[in-house]
């Protein structure tokens, strides 16, 4: 009897995949709406959704619609129902198939991290939350650490911190995140940092925290991270962009490579608007023009870069972001308004966690959180 070749891919496996641009084929078994809302993408995968209840009965009527020249990755939401297609195919005859480890909730949780460029004393690192497109950021200056807009999982940083021989002495989130949940407070909890939040978003949050106020300049070993005037509202009251060593401009949800920030995930869209665009058709446009911009999400795979990166410079964006082109105020308003995609899955709970007044636990967490980022606007 021939022995059963199954195997697991980790996450980090298929974004290395998808990174090198190495074909796949990807059979997703979980539910067409959940499939239609959220999926694994890149350039290189062939898709195809066969929900798991189809399958029960078995997999011979599947069989001879897929490749048999190319891997097949089988997925579904946490594991058990992929590994058991997987097998079933694998019985069939089929000899390159293999399943996701954890499903799409270890999807969603993955980051992976990458060097952007220099700073002053050391580099500036951007972590890939490649399942939800949410981007954060480390700073290393001989020897210190500063983290903004992190993920929950903070082990993630610690150990990168450890890595590099860094100190974590401050741990920034640009605003209050509504897509995802915030892993600052425990973060700089767990490393006896500095977290700061602009105080715009803090009105209703039930801890304590150094407001990120306007102009105010952070240090980072040798490397400065400066807001400079750069109180730039719009996705929510206190947004707060980040200019780092004159070099990069952290926009957070106001500025995104492929398109701009939302300005309803706190109910005032039409409030919120006029200030978006002030932030992006006033005070960016004051800006230097080689400034990198980074921003926290990124909506599509084809906004990563060559170099794995999510990165444009602002004469770059200024120059193609359909966000940026729209000079008539009113026309503006309605982009920003009415051309928006569903809001964020339990962005409400999810803001209630940012502000102190949720406690889920990890399941829960994860729950939340499943699904796309969805802060920007489509053009």
């Amino acid at each position: 009897m021939m022995e059963l070749t199954l195997t697991a891919w980790t996450p980090a496996e298929v974004y290395d995949r998808i990174l090198r641009r190495e074909p796949f084929f990807l059979l997703d078994v979980r539910n067409e709406d959940a499939f239609a809302d959220w999926r694994i993408e890149g350039d290189a995968i062939e898709a195809m959704n066969v929900p798991y209840f189809d399958l029960l009965d078995g997999v011979d009527q599947l069989v001879p619609k897929l490749p048999k020249d190319k891997d097949i990755l089988v997925v579904c939401a946490k594991e058990g129902s992929s590994k058991f297609v997987a097998e079933e195919l694998v019985k069939a005859g089929l000899e390159r198939v293999a399943y996701l480890q954890g499903g799409m909730r270890a999807w969603s949780e993955y980051l992976h991290p990458v060097k952007v460029g220099d700073v002053a004393g050391g580099a500036l690192y951007q972590f890939l939350r490649v399942g939800k497109g949410c981007l954060s950021y480390a700073v290393v200056s001989n020897g210190e650490m500063a983290v903004v807009d992190p993920a929950r999982f903070t082990d993630v940083y610690l150990h990168f911190a450890q890595e590099k021989g860094a100190k974590i002495v401050a741990v920034i989130d640009t605003h209050l995140h509504a897509d995802h949940i915030s892993g600052g407070r425990q973060l700089a909890e767990a490393a006896g940092a500095t977290y700061y939040l602009p105080p715009g978003d803090a009105g209703e949050v039930t801890y304590a925290y150094e407001p990120l106020t306007d102009g105010k300049e952070i240090r980072i070993g040798q490397s400065r991270i400066v807001i400079r005037a750069l109180h730039s509202p719009g996705h929510t009251p206190g947004s707060t962009s980040l200019i780092v060593d004159d070099k990069y401009l952290l926009s957070g949800d106001i500025l995104f490579v492929g398109s701009i920030g939302r300005p309803d995930l706190a109910g005032r869209a039409k409030e919120f608007a006029p200030d978006l665009r002030r932030t992006l058709y006033e005070t960016y446009r004051q800006l230097p023009g080689h400034l990198l911009v980074l921003p926290a999400h990124y909506a599509w795979a084809s906004e990563v870069n060559d170099e794995g990166v999510v990165a444009a410079t602002l004469s770059e964006l200024y120059a193609k972001n359909p966000g940026l082109q729209i000079q008539d105020e009113g026309e503006f308003v309605t982009t920003v308004t009415e051309n928006l995609p569903p809001q964020p899955n339990a962005y409400q709970q999810i803001r209630m966690v940012n502000m102190g007044k949720l406690a889920p636990t990890p399941d829960e967490a994860s729950e939340m959180e499943i699904g796309p980022n969805r802060c920007a606007v489509h053009g």
